[in-house]
């Protein structure tokens, strides 16, 4: 993986140097939020909502992905692989920026977290197995940090604090672990058990809470979550799931997952107060959904499509 900073600046090419396409909103490709299967095993019928947007087509030529973040209202910053093994940044504030490259060598999908304004951490898994790190500080770009480890998939990150990173990934016993910045130093590595495929994610709704989501090995999605004392065990909350999760949580006790289907649309579950059943959200994606939150109400997903291009949809 690559050490040297690069500039922060908008570049031209989109990941892999292919020129960007005009923003346009998706049809073909990841359709309108119309359910295009049925609803994963044990479940309800798909339903759909019209207050989801459709697929809002961002361009790009992608490898792996996606990551998202918040650090402000009305803020996005998206990071893709890109078919260069590199990791490519995007973001919107009152218009989507052109693609960044942010280099490295990675071989998953990134993640990203913000614990504060303009503050971005990014993580992906690097091309020796190992976790590494990079962090916008609201100035420039930080090198790669490398975090150790041999990881078989991830990454999941959260931060329920100032200065507080909690990073999961699946290691070659397929089984999730956790490390953490408690806002001085890294901790060594943390086995939480479990049986897992595809790639975990985690969210923050309170101080000292975590919830983390994957996909078992019986394709269901699972649930552990962090009360500030102790991990609870897992939890199933059944479908049958394709790819792996992503999360986000927009109040105190609201918890909102997505993932891909074996119909390869984004189908989504939620918590609030108990689970709901599945809803479907359309689309043709490949990889993983990820999702964040910068306000009440509101539910940005991202993903890559069938034709490798990032795909944005929203709740509002």
């Amino acid at each position: 993986m690559t050490t040297r900073d690069l500039p922060h600046e908008r570049t031209a090419a989109a990941p892999g140097g292919i020129s960007r396409r005009n923003l346009i909103t998706a049809g073909a490709v990841l359709g309108t939020g119309v359910a295009l299967g049925s609803a994963p095993a044990g479940s309800a019928a798909p339903v759909t909502t019209t207050a989801w947007s459709g697929w809002e087509d961002l361009g790009g030529d992608c490898r792996y992905g996606t990551g998202v973040s918040s650090w402000a209202r009305g803020r996005l910053d998206t990071f893709v692989v890109g078919t260069d093994d590199a990791l490519w940044h995007k973001w919107y504030e009152r218009g989507w920026s052109e693609w960044e490259s942010l280099g490295g060598r990675l071989k998953s999908n990134p993640a990203a977290v913000s614990w504060d304004r303009d503050r971005i951490d990014c993580f992906g898994i690097g091309r020796d197995d190992a976790l590494w790190h990079k962090w916008w500080n609201g100035r420039r770009w930080s090198g790669w940090e490398s975090l150790g480890g041999r990881c078989r998939g991830g990454v999941g990150v959260s931060s329920w604090a100032r200065d507080r990173l909690d990073c999961f990934v699946l290691g070659t016993d397929d089984a999730l672990w956790h490390k953490w910045w408690n806002g001085r130093r890294w901790s060594g590595w943390e086995s939480l058990g479990g049986r897992l495929r595809y790639i975990p994610s985690a969210v923050s709704w309170d101080r000292d809470r975590i919830d983390c989501f994957g996909i078992g090995r019986d394709d269901a999605l699972w649930h552990k979550w962090w009360n500030g004392r102790r991990w609870s065990g897992w939890e199933s909350l059944g479908g049958v799931c394709r790819g792996g999760t992503g999360a986000s949580s927009w109040a105190r006790g609201r918890l909102d997952c997505f993932v891909v289907g074996t119909d390869d649309a984004v189908w989504h579950k939620w918590y609030d107060r108990r689970w709901s059943d599945w809803e479907s959200l359309g689309g043709r994606v490949k990889h993983n959904p990820s999702a964040v939150s910068w306000a009440r109400d509101r539910v940005d997903v991202c993903a890559i499509g069938s034709d490798d291009r990032l795909y944005h949809k929203w709740w509002d």
